[in-house]
Order: C-alpha cells, then sequence, then structure tokens
C-alpha cells in the first residue's frame, strides 16, 4: 500500500494571527520544543509514509528552518522524503493571483507537482492537527469500505467560537457522510468535527483538481463533498482519541496548559506506543537551576537558566529567568530574556523577547498578555 502525504502549512493562519504574523501556522511552537507541523509529521512517518509534500504559500522561512533535510524524521533520502511546494507563480502573475485561502485553491496552485504523485493512495492533513492518530486504521478504513473520500472526525463539545472555525459532519449508522455544516454561526454543542485529515486515491484526487480547474471549484467542501454527498461514496472516519482544536490564541493558551495540567492528554500526545513525537533536534547545554530557583508544575526545556519562581508553565530552550522573578501560568518561547524582580501571570512571550528590570504583566486565562516575537518591553 503506497502512500504520498500532502500537508497544508497556512491554511489557519488567520486563527491565531498574533503567532503567525512571522510565521505559517505549521512552524508554531507548542509544548516546549515542538511547532505544530511535528505531529502532522511524526503520524506520516509512524507508518512509513516516506513521500510528503508540504504545500507552502508565505512566511515560510521559519518552517523551511525548522525542516531542513528532514533528517530528524528520517526524511533525508535519495527517493522520496519531503519536499516544500510554494504556489506555481507564473510569469506576470500578481501576489493577489496567485494566492489561496482554501485545500481545493492550494492543490490546484501546485497542481504540476502533484500530478507527478506514483503512490496509489493520498493522505491530506492540516499541519495544525494536534493530536497522536494512526493514519494506517484510517486508510485501511477507507479501502475496506470502497469509499471515494474518507474524512477524519471527532465528537467534539463546541463553544461558538470553535464551531465557527470548523467543518461539522452528519453521517449515518454506516459512517457515510449525510450533511455539511461548514463554519456555522450561532452553533453551540456536540457536533462531529472535521480533523481536516482526508483520504482518496490519488487518481481520484487528480481527478479531483482537475474538475476544480475547468469549473473555477475553489471549495472541497461545498463543490465536492457536501454537492456530490448523495451519489457518491464519501465516509468518515471517527477518531475517539486526543485532539487540541485551536481556533484562537486563548485555544492555544489552554491547549498548551493542558500539557502540564491533564496527565490525559499529554500522555495521548507524547505517550503512545510505536508512535514516537518527532522534532528537530537542537544540541543544548542542561538547564541551570541556581540556588536561588523555585520551580513547580512546569515544563521546561534545555538550555534555559532559572534563578527566580516558576510554576504552571511552559519554557522553551534558552529562557533566562532573572533573579526574584515570578512566572506563573506563562509560556515563554525560544530565546526568551527576563530582568530582575519581574512579575509574569497569563503571558505568552513569542521569541525572542526581553522583558526588563520591574516589569508587571498579567493577562487572564481567556485573554492572556501576548508579546510578539523580538520585542523588549
Amino acid at each position: 500500500m503506497a502512500v504520498t502525504g500532502i500537508i497544508f502549512s497556512n491554511i489557519h493562519d488567520n486563527n491565531i494571527p498574533e503567532l503567525t504574523r512571522l510565521r505559517t501556522i505549521a512552524s508554531v511552537p507548542f509544548g516546549c520544543r515542538y511547532r505544530f507541523i511535528d505531529f502532522t509529521l511524526s503520524n506520516m512517518v509512524n507508518v512509513n509514509i516516506f513521500n510528503i509534500d508540504v504545500i507552502t504559500q508565505s512566511n515560510y522561512q521559519s518552517l523551511m528552518d525548522h525542516l531542513g533535510s528532514g533528517k530528524d524524521w528520517d526524511l533525508a533520502r535519495r527517493s522520496g522524503g519531503i519536499k516544500i511546494l510554494p504556489p506555481n507563480i507564473m510569469a506576470g502573475d500578481t501576489a493577489r493571483q496567485t494566492s489561496y485561502t482554501t485545500r481545493l485553491e492550494a492543490l490546484k496552485s501546485v497542481y504540476n507537482s502533484i500530478s507527478k504523485i506514483k503512490d496509489e493512495y493520498v493522505v491530506m492533513s492540516d499541519c495544525d492537527v494536534i493530536c497522536n492518530i494512526n493514519f494506517k486504521a484510517i486508510i485501511e478504513d477507507h479501502i475496506k469500505n470502497k469509499a471515494d473520500i474518507t474524512m477524519a472526525v471527532k465528537t467534539m463539545t463546541l463553544t461558538e467560537g470553535q464551531a465557527a472555525a470548523n467543518v461539522l459532519f452528519a453521517s449515518d449508522e454506516s459512517g457515510r457522510i449525510t450533511d455539511v455544516l461548514p463554519y456555522p454561526k450561532n452553533f453551540t454543542g456536540e457536533a462531529d468535527v472535521a480533523l481536516n485529515i482526508v483520504v482518496m486515491r490519488t487518481d481520484y484526487l487528480l481527478h479531483m483538481v482537475q474538475d476544480a480547474i475547468a469549473h473555477d471549484y475553489n471549495s472541497m467542501t461545498r463543490d465536492f463533498i457536501n454537492r456530490y454527498k448523495d451519489t457518491k461514496n464519501f465516509r468518515v472516519y471517527k477518531y475517539d482519541g486526543y485532539f487540541a482544536c485551536v481556533s484562537s490564541l486563548a485555544d492555544y493558551f489552554r491547549c498548551s496548559m493542558e500539557q502540564i495540567t491533564d496527565d490525559n492528554a499529554r500522555k495521548s500526545l507524547f505517550d503512545v506506543p510505536n508512535r514516537p513525537v518527532y522534532t528537530k533536534v537542537r544540541n543544548s547545554t542542561p538547564t541551570y537551576y541556581s540556588e536561588t530557583s523555585n520551580v513547580k508544575n512546569s515544563m521546561i526545556a534545555d538550555g534555559c537558566v532559572i534563578e527566580g519562581t516558576v510554576e504552571n508553565s511552559i519554557l522553551f530552550r534558552g529562557v533566562k529567568i532573572g533573579r526574584n522573578c515570578t512566572v506563573k501560568n506563562c509560556i515563554l518561547m525560544q530565546d526568551t530574556i527576563t530582568g530582575e524582580n519581574v512579575f509574569l501571570n497569563y503571558v505568552i512571550a513569542d521569541k525572542n523577547v526581553v522583558i526588563r528590570d520591574g516589569r508587571m504583566l498579567s493577562g487572564c486565562d481567556v485573554q492572556p498578555y501576548y508579546i510578539e516575537k523580538g520585542k523588549m518591553i
């Protein structure tokens, strides 16, 4: 069973614009040392998918720096491996003409590349699918049911904001899709939420993209699944494991904090037998804890220097906490530095932030105080 993976790196950039102003959502940091894309890449290589195309559009320098040759995911291969596919910009095109906002538009923009796929099946996934899922089980379910398209879903209880940022599906007892509700407004409650993981035959994908180009279709959900659901065998695969639904900065903060407050959430991501999560290896010194340090219930990466108090927080690589500092309920990304006598509570500091002596900054759990990348405050 030969399978190619396709990953969309920019589709949900607008969900958390604070973190994607200078990067794709694929390279948003998560869980002390990872990036969003690490989970999708790991899910693929864990089931021996080693031909992977990453479709990107803009702000992908940090993504390329993170992925490198792909060796950290065993994707530095003479045959196959990982490829970055920017939009196919022709001479005379403008940014407006070549930008995309949907998966189908993205596929249309790289049709020349995906038309060369030789594997029988494709697995397509967004990069912000934060879960540890067995892609092999989805593919086998797809083949067993002779489906045209299989969509992975999870039954979840949604807030109004979460529902408005997701596609909801209804299905019959056999798993066949009967209705589609894209990005509904004023909806709350339980529903089957699309994980934006799609399985289909490669020839079916190419036919769909050709049809989209011919008829100017732009949405896979609206123009194909909803239009042909009564005549085609479109199915759902119900996933019942942990899934972090990130549709806002508040969601990002909540899902990050679940990794230190919820043992089940952490184990469901990082402690699944035979399904490790890989990331870029960075050889750093061990974290230094001074005599004045006091750390409780926190995730701290290597290369940090801790001289103050840290509670219920996530510190990425190279963070420095000064003397007499108190850091509570915070996410401090790579190489953030605090001076002395600093108090932080419910703060998200992006990379390379400097917080000077004596600063007191505080947000709340539903609206954390965000400091943008490289800022001194």
